[in-house]
């Protein structure tokens, strides 16, 4: 079976599991092998059923002596019952609304069974078991210790788990890239058969030994990316950008607020890096509203008064405009010509031809400043290009960092990423290996922490009133909703139906405004500077707003199905309001049949926790290293296996990267790590 055979070509595999594959992005039999499971349920402990007890977590073999579908009278409710038999014993299976079973098992059958057993007058009962005949693939769903996979709505863990034992064997054509140096030294499982112990493991000792490896690779490949970035910039020459101190102590004594003491700091080691005639490379680290902007416009002055141009690129065209606009008020009183680039936005401080390639072209032999988003670099040459500073450095890879060395001709701009991702250290170094790090770690003076709180739907009306008499004092409120529109299946709220109704009824003596993804830029725009300007009281927003968003007036949240996010997510909604002097309140409403143990324990973490840092820690612990495809989203830079947190693995992917590229900086003497790298970089996704 080849690696990039369609799944389309596998047994049982229809029309309706292949899209729901392609939901996953698993489309070959490569993805499938690289889709890990995220737990384990332990099935290890064959029973007989004379010692099984209430709360067991077990296995267990018998032959089927009864089994019928029924209806509960209490519940209306379809069940299918069976009785199980073996030499010791008997006890009762019980299915919901799962009729079909009877057409799978019949009396005389013999099966193996997992789950957990309950108790109810006292008779046992296995409830909703996982079940397979004894015969069929080695019993890959009810013994030993069983993988489970995120999954969609189009997919069980019985067919994922079977596919995966198809395709198994294709794990022997893969390469093993890392060198023999490496997996002796430090002791790693080989890749294929790390790839089948973390789907079909012996022993939790091997899933540990497997995650090892495979998170081991993970980081090593990062880490080699970055050196190889970090040994070419040594090569390389930056424009010199003079100290210019006075002009410097004129802009921070314009500013309305004390710098803190982490601005100050991060501000120096920025204009002492792009005095040298060597590139910069570093990563600006500093929790929601911890005052990064202030800093990058430091930056800006003084490659401005140097004569020469400076970008700063945003992920989206909201924040893209929203950085344009604050630019221009930092800078208000430098004279200096600050430019708008991107796909739908052509705007500058200056007269500009009413031409719109005339005016592209004289905003990048103009302007001083150039502010848009990440295609700056990818579509434009700019000339003087001293200082390129990039917001949201997670959505900036390696590859664009790579481009960025090309983009000034024979010199190289400095580079400043910026980031509201809480990244401990070491893991900064080893994601990032190529960028040196400064750290902003209080918040501006005077500051006060959000108040939150959970609220359940029967309080929903107490919210209101609540946010009403907030409003009324002169507050504004976001009101954060999962969805763009109304879906039956998922029973949560979305953002056009709550516009509608909370304009039409609950506040219909406010003023209230809609953002969300699929809106025009120019719509987006219009919506978010009404509500910057205190024209609409209410902003009705799904994520969109979760980055870079700034209305100082903004001191209320309300969180539509809060437990449908994830923690970090949560923190950089959160993160949207108390910028002003009144206290900020975020209200986390939660659906009503949300009763999962996890869900409450991320939302009680939000009330308790305000830092970043602990936020992600939290987030990491709750979710599990496994739990990780979602992170995009946080702004983790997206791990399959690696955990976050693994001060000891990341510094070892560190040194063993550090030790290829002293030996070969262009990989030759590693050709299959090379081969490696350039995969990984075909492979990383698209920025726009």
């Amino acid at each position: 079976m080849l690696l990039s055979l369609p799944l389309s070509m596998l047994n049982r595999v229809g029309k309706q599991t292949e899209q729901a594959l392609k939901k996953l992005g698993l489309e070959k039999v490569e993805d499938l092998l690289f889709y890990f499971p995220f737990r384990y349920e332990d099935y290890s402990q064959r029973k007989l059923i004379k010692d099984i007890q209430a709360g067991d977590n077990i296995s267990l073999k018998g032959v089927i002596e009864m089994i019928q579908n029924k209806r509960s009278l209490k519940q209306k409710k379809r069940l299918t019952e069976a009785i199980i038999s073996d030499n010791t014993g008997l006890i009762k299976a019980i299915w919901f609304n799962q009729s079909f079973i009877t057409q799978n098992l019949k009396v005389g059958d013999e099966i193996s069974l997992a789950g957990k057993v309950a108790e109810s007058y006292g008779q046992l009962s296995l409830i909703s078991p996982q079940y397979e005949k004894i015969s069929h693939l080695d019993n890959i769903n009810t013994q030993g210790l069983v993988p489970v996979y995120h999954l969609n709505s189009g997919l069980s863990q019985k067919q994922l788990r079977f596919l995966i034992a198809q395709v198994l064997d294709a794990r022997e054509q893969l390469t093993e890239w890392l060198p023999a140096a490496i997996i002796k030294n430090l002791n790693l499982m080989e890749l294929q058969q790390a790839i089948k112990e973390l789907h079909f493991p012996s022993s939790w000792d091997n899933i540990q030994k497997a995650r090892l490896r495979l998170g081991f690779s993970e980081l090593f490949v990062r880490q080699l990316r970055s050196q190889l970035i970090k040994f070419q910039l040594k090569s390389r020459t930056a424009h010199i950008i003079e100290f210019q101190e006075l002009l410097t102590k004129s802009f921070v004594k314009s500013l309305p607020f004390q710098l803190t003491k982490g601005q100050k700091q991060a501000a120096w080691e920025i204009i002492q890096d792009i005095g040298k005639n060597k590139p910069m490379s570093r990563l600006l680290e500093g929790d929601v509203g911890s005052g990064k902007t202030v800093v990058a416009a430091m930056a800006l002055l003084n490659v401005a008064a140097n004569k020469k141009q400076a970008t700063l690129m945003a992920p989206t065209e909201i924040l893209a405009w929203q950085h344009y606009q604050n630019i221009i008020k930092l800078l208000e009183k430098f004279n200096l010509k600050i430019g708008l680039l991107s796909a739908n936005k052509i705007e500058a401080n200056f007269s500009l031809n009413k031409n719109k390639q005339k005016a592209k072209e004289e905003i990048l032999t103009q302007a001083e400043i150039i502010i848009g988003t990440h295609a700056l670099i990818q579509n434009y040459q700019i000339k003087d290009l001293a200082l390129s500073i990039v917001d949201e450095q997670h959505r900036f890879g390696v590859k664009q960092r790579q481009k960025l060395q090309q983009s000034g001709g024979e010199l190289t701009p400095h580079f400043l990423s910026m980031t509201a991702t809480p990244i401990p250290r070491s893991l900064a170094l080893s994601i990032y290996g190529d960028l040196d790090l400064s750290l902003i770690k209080e918040m501006p003076a005077g500051r006060k922490a959000v108040i939150s709180k959970i609220i359940s739907e029967e309080k929903r009306a107490e919210a209101y009133q609540f946010l009403r008499q907030e409003i009324q004092k002169g507050g504004q409120a976001f009101v954060i909703c999962p969805l763009i529109d109304e879906s039956d299946k998922l029973g949560v709220r979305s953002a056009t139906a709550e516009f509608k109704r909370l304009k039409n009824e609950t506040f219909s003596d406010f003023q209230i405004g809609l953002i969300h993804g699929r809106l025009k830029s120019q719509e987006k725009e219009k919506a978010m500077q009404e509500f910057a300007e205190g024209k609409t009281q209410i902003l009705i927003a799904t994520a969109v707003v979760e980055v870079g968003v700034d209305v100082p007036n903004a001191n209320l949240m309300l969180i539509e199905g809060a437990e449908r996010f994830g923690l970090s997510q949560l923190h950089q909604f959160r993160g949207r309001i108390g910028r002003g002097q009144a206290q900020a309140y975020c209200l986390l409403l939660t659906s009503q049949d949300e009763k999962s143990a996890d869900a409450a324990q991320r939302l009680q973490a939000l009330t308790k926790y305000h830092d970043g840092l602990s936020i992600a820690q939290m987030d990491l612990k709750l979710r599990g290293a496994g739990d990780l495809y979602g992170l995009a989203q946080s702004g983790f830079p997206e791990l399959k296996i690696a955990s976050l947190f693994d001060y000891e693995l990341i510094k070892k992917a560190k040194e063993e990267a550090e030790k290829i590229i002293n030996q070969s900086p262009d990989l030759k003497l590693f050709p299959l790590l090379q081969a490696k790298i350039i995969t990984e970089e075909k492979n990383e996704a698209h920025l726009e």
